[in-house]
């Protein structure tokens, strides 16, 4: 006879199963930093979805991961891989129907499930993201290094995806952006080699809370507080008051 307890395990399973019947994830991959940026931008603006996040494999390999209604992603994934063909950096795509919450061990989905809602939709930034990648840790900086000379613009941070790729992330106004990223790639040609650009004008809001550009720009460095060693305790110095000269029983001769 079934037990209380496992007729309430199976009425959770079958909910979790309700509640999955109408998404789907779209998964998009391809062979640079900046490709992958952008193809996920244009996910975003084309559908209704969310981005889930980033998944980096090494040897350049990145997919985005956005999840949906199944009608939703179809259109998001579609609208990736044309624009991932367009930079010539498609790997490949796949579009998973109602897949099993269990899936999600296996995906970078965790951190952001709790965000997951069907009703809001993210803002647009004021400001411009650019990105420069390079083979090579020396070009990236040269790169980094021309932008900033170049226009008005912060570095927020770089991102490496294995294979000697790394990517410099540039925010400022379209314009600064834009001019910045034109002064970097030719630095990173001079250097050693130039793999991909990218300039998105108005990026999402949440496309920048999955890039490393984020963290730059919302977390503030808290002060340093000594010791730096939580574990080491500093003892108070005593002041030790030195005698009056006058009291002393000693009787000082002046020779």
């Amino acid at each position: 006879m079934e037990t209380y307890n496992q007729r309430a395990s199976t009425s959770q399973k079958s909910r979790r199963r309700d509640n999955f019947q109408d998404t789907a994830l779209g998964l998009v991959s391809t062979l640079s930093f900046p490709a992958i940026v952008g193809t996920a931008d244009m996910m975003l603006k084309s559908a209704g979805v969310y981005l889930v996040g980033y998944e980096k494999i090494g040897g350049g390999h990145c997919t985005a991961i956005v999840r949906g209604n199944i009608a939703d992603v179809r259109l998001a994934v579609e609208a990736g891989v044309q624009t991932a063909e367009q930079f010539g950096q498609l790997v490949s795509s796949l579009v998973i129907a109602r897949p099993f919450p269990n899936l999600d061990i296996v995906l970078p989905i965790a951190s952001r499930l709790s965000q997951y809602s069907g009703d809001d939709y993210s803002r647009l930034s004021n400001k411009a993201i650019g990105l420069v990648e390079t083979r090579g840790f020396p070009a990236m900086v040269g790169a980094a290094d021309a932008m900033l000379k170049a226009a008005d613009v912060d570095l927020a941070a770089y991102e490496k995806i294995g294979g000697g790729l790394c990517t410099a992330i540039i925010r400022g106004t379209v314009a600064n952006v834009a001019v910045a990223v034109e002064a970097g790639m030719f630095e990173a040609e001079r250097i050693g080699e130039l793999n991909a650009v990218m300039v998105i004008p108005r990026p999402l809001d949440e496309l920048e809370q999955t890039l490393p550009v984020a963290s730059c720009w919302i977390e503030e460095r808290q002060p340093l507080r000594l010791p730096v060693n939580i574990k080491e305790q500093v003892a108070e110095i005593e002041m030790v008051g030195l005698p009056d000269l006058a009291k002393l029983p000693i009787k000082i001769v002046e020779e």
